[in-house]
C-alpha cells in the first residue's frame, strides 16, 4: 500500500484545514489507520487514529478540535483539522497504526502551517 497526503497549507491560528489520503491497494478497508504528525527533530506522533469500522481515538491535544473520517470505497481518509494552533504546526502522514514496513511505506506528507 502506498500513501498521498495533501490538504496543507498555511492557515491562520483559529482556522480550518482538510487533509486527504488516498491510498493504494485493495486492502485498506479492513486496516486500522492513522494520522501522524511531525515536527523537525521531532518523532513522528500519532494524532488520530480510525479502525477499519470507523472507530476513533485522538491525542490529548488534539481533541475537539481534529476529526478523523474514511471512506473505503473511495481508499480514502480524511482529517478535518478546526480550531488550528500554532503548535499544529508540522508535517501530517497517514500510514497503517502501527505502522508496518511490509505492508505499507510513508508517504512525502503535506505541510501544514499555522501562523499569523
Amino acid at each position: 500500500v502506498q500513501f498521498v497526503e495533501s490538504g496543507g497549507g498555511l492557515v491562520q491560528p483559529g482556522g480550518s484545514l482538510r487533509l486527504s489520503c488516498v491510498a493504494s491497494g485493495s486492502i485498506f478497508g479492513l486496516l486500522p489507520m492513522a494520522w501522524y504528525r511531525q515536527d523537525p527533530g521531532k518523532e513522528r506522533d500519532v494524532v488520530a487514529s480510525i479502525t477499519s469500522i470507523g472507530t476513533t481515538a485522538y491525542a490529548d491535544s488534539v481533541k475537539g478540535r481534529l476529526i478523523i473520517s474514511r471512506d473505503n470505497a473511495k481508499n480514502t481518509m480524511y482529517l478535518q483539522m478546526n480550531a488550528l494552533k500554532p503548535e499544529d504546526t508540522a508535517v501530517y502522514y497517514c500510514n497503517l497504526v502501527p505502522p508496518n514496513p511490509a505492508l505499507a511505506s510513508w508517504g512525502q506528507g503535506t505541510q501544514v502551517t499555522v501562523s499569523s
